[in-house]
């Protein structure tokens, strides 16, 4: 009899493969939540982790947003041409990095951040609803420390 090649019994053993399909399902509500609105998932998390750091006070950056939205270098780049052209935001020259640009919203950024989040938000609340509220804390926790134990 030939060695198994997997390592489980059933794909629904597998948290990798579960976490594949949680995360496909949950993107595709996102998906169809921004396609009127013509935004990616990738450049709507960068319109809102820009509103959530300039609501703090903070400067933003290019590499800002990628180290707290986790994607890729490439993708923010495109997905920041974009959302230029679509005058959502705008670069400048970085107040404290000559080799940075800062990320700003424009007006016309904040009115569709602010329009999305909460639509974003309500896709969230109705996707984890199952879980008890203990269970979504559980959730985070463990989630985050996958997250931290990541390069």
């Amino acid at each position: 009899m030939p060695k198994p090649v997997f390592g489980f019994e059933k794909p629904e053993d597998s948290p990798g493969f579960l976490l594949w399909q949680t995360t496909i399902t949950w993107q595709r509500l996102i998906k169809k939540a921004l396609d009127p609105y013509q935004i990616s998932h990738a450049q709507f998390v960068i319109l809102a982790v820009t509103l959530w750091f300039e609501n703090q006070g903070q400067t933003v950056s290019q590499s800002l947003i990628i180290r707290w939205s986790k994607l890729d270098k490439m993708t923010v780049s495109q997905a920041l041409k974009k959302l230029v052209k679509e005058a959502y935001v705008k670069r400048t020259e970085h107040s404290e990095d000559p080799r940075a640009k800062s990320v700003h919203l424009t007006k016309k950024g904040k009115t569709i951040a602010a329009t999305l989040v909460p639509i974003i938000e309500k896709i969230d609340e109705q996707f984890f609803d199952p879980l008890q509220k203990t269970e979504r804390h559980s959730l985070i926790s463990l989630l985050n420390i996958l997250i931290s134990n990541t390069l």
